[in-house]
């Protein structure tokens, strides 16, 4: 049986995922009414995004979710970009202006764990499974009815809702933006590997770009395009994109696979994040190439700019117009996030011999400038989206 869904609150966040159970966690920590449901029967116990920048540990202080997730994670100090066995780029985290100079290795699951815990402890919870079928506002409310019949009155509403958002659906915002050709493989694996670099790894081929990162239990998460990934993407497939793109002298060998899958990528944008009193956050709002390993981060960071402009207006009684600065200060950050990934997927997919050569020269030769490292590491990080930072 679902658990049973109130009539009416404050703030109904629609999707139990990173984002809204970060914006979930925060309303209720101040305080405010929120209901947050998701369709889904049960929490996903698998392992889509994994990496954690610096600026989304700041932010997460402000649930007490960062020390968890910290001493449940694998710290990893540097990016490599790679060609084979040559690195033709470093991205260096050390010297960042914060208190995590770092990129933090934990799977998407164990931060759902993590916050979901935190929600708790404040109080809330998920309400499950309930499905969004209808979404529309009145000028003095937001009326939202399930499938089945079930409505919830609320104030506000925030679609949290993923990439094929309901919320977002029903407002008409527009999702401008297209799809990448290829498809990607995901997978956590096992590796045989003597001297493994504790760093996330970025490997441009012709074929596709392929991402080999640490996670807790000696696991890796391998991220790869391919023209057409399998269904199931098994431990033959990921040992060949290895083979056929990583490391020749200290050939890798995949020992176990623990789980896979594959999905398509999208670059888009929502037109606006605000439609009266309905909300966007997290993939709803911005999805793109997963090659920083942004997507999540970013959205976990719209989550708690705009819990804070709720709470300011809900609990303290701050004008409506305090939650017209969501969208103008988080919007411009996806764009450039958005922006920032699609070429590094471009540049990382160059075809021809000629045209390679030219990319690794460029990249080695940026590689000895210090202002690039720092560009690059404030824009993997996200501190450069911190206005404090600007």
């Amino acid at each position: 049986m679902p658990d049973e869904l109130p009539d009416a609150a404050d703030v109904l966040v629609v999707g139990a995922g990173p984002a809204g159970l970060a914006l979930a966690t925060s309303l209720a920590r101040a305080g405010v009414d929120a209901v947050l449901i998701d369709k889904a029967a049960e929490g996903a116990n698998t392992s889509r995004a994994a990496v954690v920048h610096a600026r989304t540990l700041e932010v997460l202080r402000d649930i007490d979710a960062t020390a968890e997730l910290v001493d449940r994670g694998v710290i990893v100090p540097r990016f490599t970009v790679r060609e084979r066995d040559r690195v033709l780029l470093k991205v260096d985290f050390g010297s960042l202006p914060t208190d995590y100079p770092f990129t933090l290795l934990v799977p998407q699951n164990v931060t759902e764990e993590v916050l979901g815990d935190r929600l708790r402890q404040a109080g809330g919870r998920v309400l499950r499974p309930y499905e969004l079928e209808h979404i529309g506002q009145d000028g003095e409310q937001v009326i939202a009815t399930m499938k089945g019949g079930r409505t919830v009155r609320a104030r506000y509403a925030v679609g949290a809702d993923g990439m094929h958002s309901v919320v977002r659906d029903r407002t008409g915002i527009a999702f401008a933006g297209d799809t990448y050709a290829q498809s990607f493989v995901l997978a956590d694996v096992h590796l045989d590997w003597p001297d493994v670099p504790n760093e996330v790894m970025l490997y441009f081929s012709a074929e596709g770009v392929t991402v080999v990162a640490p996670l807790p239990g000696g696991r890796h998460r391998i991220v790869a395009t391919v023209d057409q990934a399998p269904e199931a993407p098994d431990l033959a497939h990921v040992q060949a994109l290895l083979h056929d793109r990583g490391p020749r002298a200290r050939p890798v060998t995949v020992t176990d696979l623990v789980w896979s899958s594959r999905f398509r990528v999208h670059h888009r944008l929502a037109e606006h994040y605000r439609a009266g009193r309905l909300f966007l956050a997290g993939d709803a709002a911005h999805v793109h190439s997963p090659a920083g390993g942004q997507g999540m981060n970013t959205g976990i960071q719209d989550a708690l700019a705009l819990a804070a402009g709720l709470t300011a207006v809900i609990r303290d009684g701050a004008g409506d117009a305090v939650l017209d600065e969501y969208e103008a200060e988080r919007r411009p950050v996806a764009e450039e996030v958005v922006a920032f990934t699609h070429k590094m997927t471009r540049v990382a997919t160059v075809g021809g011999g000629p045209l390679r050569g030219i990319r690794n020269t460029a990249l080695r030769a940026l590689d000895f400038v210090p202002a690039v490292h720092r560009t690059m590491a404030m824009n993997l990080s996200e501190l450069a989206s911190d206005p404090a930072r600007r």
